[in-house]
């Protein structure tokens, strides 16, 4: 009897949790703010692993359900109608010729609020970072202080880095939405730093799950001192990596699939840093016509 009643509350747990599986992607994005999610998976190493559900953490509310619904309804409409008129809802004809683009501009708070910052924090270290507009919110002025100690947590071996990365697109009931850059081939963006090399990364969508951690990078090297500089970068120098590590097999990025972009300080010098940031853009340089900086490796050679 007690071997039945086990085997009949698995049962119900796992069709409760069948349940959840099915309902949470139509329920979820009346319910809760996807923008909040935090982009980190770390737990710290002794920490207890979270026990409730993401379902069992849902404070439904009727109203609010109502409210998100026509929001999302109203977003479902205006995609439907620039889907219409033509690629980003612009005519064809003005997306295919287009050469420069403005992505990301930092006037107000709500600019500010399409980025999220994280640092060495989330795994016990010690260094800070902020974001703010500069005084004349003209633009985003990123700072705070490294600190490369370790946390004395047994497995850590390495600290030191602050970061800031722009929040992935969400369309209407949470559909993942991506940059289009491949009618460009550089990166163009004007700030000014303190003279330390920051990392430059790209994330675009993986094809696998365990491509979730694949990087493009490349560094962007600040000279210091009051003068603004103007960056350009091609897509075809961005290298590959996955955690940290340069991959051997090497690829161009896909940029049909671009999530989101974000940048890195991690140089191992302890003390204050300062990056700030006018605007970031694409360019179309017709007089760039390298494909890829990098050697690539044939998989499946022919014998």
């Amino acid at each position: 009897t007690l071997m039945a009643l086990t085997s009949l509350s698995s049962a119900f747990r796992h069709s409760r949790c069948c349940r959840h599986k099915v309902w949470y992607p139509f329920l979820g994005p009346l319910l809760v703010d996807f923008g909040s999610k935090s982009y980190s998976s770390y737990r710290r190493p002794g920490s207890l692993p979270e026990k409730k559900t993401s379902w069992e953490k849902i404070d439904f509310s009727f109203k609010k359900g109502i409210d998100a619904l026509k929001t999302q309804l109203k977003l479902l409409k205006q995609e439907a109608k620039d889907h219409m008129i033509g690629p980003e809802g612009r005519p064809l004809s003005e997306y295919i010729l287009e050469q420069t683009k403005v992505v990301w501009v930092f006037r107000t708070q709500e600019d500010l609020k399409k980025w999220v910052i994280s640092s060495d924090v989330e795994i016990g270290g010690k260094s800070e970072v902020y974001l703010t507009l500069s005084r004349n919110n003209q633009t985003a002025l990123l700072y705070g202080t490294l600190n490369t100690e370790v946390p004395r947590d047994g497995e850590t071996q390495y600290s030191g880095y602050c970061s800031m990365r722009s929040r992935p697109l969400v369309g209407s009931f949470a559909k993942k939405k991506y940059f289009d850059w491949s009618n460009f081939n550089c990166l163009y963006l004007r700030v000014r730093g303190d003279g330390r090399p920051w990392m430059i990364n790209i994330y675009t969508d993986p094809y696998f799950s365990h491509h979730k951690d694949d990087l493009y990078n490349y560094f962007m090297f600040t000279r210091g001192g009051p003068y603004w500089e103007d960056i350009k970068i091609p897509f075809s120098k961005f290298f590959l990596s996955s955690r940290g590590r340069i991959q051997d097999n090497q690829h161009p990025i896909w940029l049909d699939k671009i999530s989101t972009l974000g940048f890195t300080l991690g140089d191992k010098v302890n003390g204050p840093f300062q990056l700030e940031i006018d605007f970031i853009g694409l360019i179309n340089d017709r007089a760039h016509t390298e494909e890829f900086a990098y050697e690539k490796y044939d998989l499946n050679p022919r014998t």
